[in-house]
């Protein structure tokens, strides 16, 4: 059975449309660049961050009540779960609304959450680090500082609090705003670059 050797695996895998990549490539760019915008804004501006996520969740958490309350209701009570799913429903609804009527009070409520997340993430990079440092010598010391990391964010936010509540929420999703719209900017131009560069090889092959 013939076989095409001239283009390796792992180019073949990546084969990609030069077209494609040109007609979409400054969607790409705007959208990584308005994500980076904003990451940078709510660093600036960290608690006004941090209200806008909290109502945005409150708003995410009574949407999700209310489809799920009605998708429950519509199945009835024979379905599986019944009762469950309809008290799971209507404590969304209910942490919804509470966040909304005091978003205030949401912001520190989701902030003790947070803090509870990176202290639980970082004892386990911890033990995953202390566990596995046989297996990974070269990169254990990176889990075990991420991990630290972790624990000593989540004892500065405990430690401040009620005071952290006004930034940290909005500090970390500027961040990760800022990083994930470079990263994807980045990815733009990256991409331009090669669809150009298959473009003209392309042309080049056909002279």
């Amino acid at each position: 059975m013939p076989t095409d050797v001239s283009t390796p695996p792992i180019a073949g895998a990546l084969r990609f449309d030069p077209e494609t990549l040109k007609k979409y490539g400054n969607w790409f760019l705007v959208y990584g660049i308005v994500m980076a915008i904003l990451g940078f804004l709510a660093i600036a501006m960290p608690g006004i961050a941090s209200l806008a996520s909290t109502i945005f969740i409150g708003w995410l958490l009574i949407v999700g009540g209310a489809i799920g309350l009605y998708a429950d209701l519509s199945a009835g009570r024979s379905a599986p779960g019944f009762w469950w799913n309809l008290i799971t429903a209507l404590l969304y609804l209910a942490a919804g609304i509470v966040i909304l009527v005091n978003p205030l009070a949401g912001v520190l409520t989701l902030t003790i959450v947070l803090a509870a997340y990176l202290l639980g993430g970082g004892a386990a990079k911890l033990f995953l680090a202390f566990s596995h440092k046989r297996d990974i010598p070269q990169a254990w010391g990176w889990v075990l500082f991420s991990g630290i990391v972790d624990i000593i964010l989540a004892v500065l936010i405990i430690a401040g609090l009620p005071g952290t509540a006004i930034w940290a929420i909005g500090l970390l999703v500027g961040i990760n705003l800022l990083m994930m719209g470079t990263a994807i900017a980045v990815t733009a131009l990256t991409c331009k670059k090669m669809a150009g560069s298959a473009t003209g090889g392309t042309a080049e092959k056909k002279a």
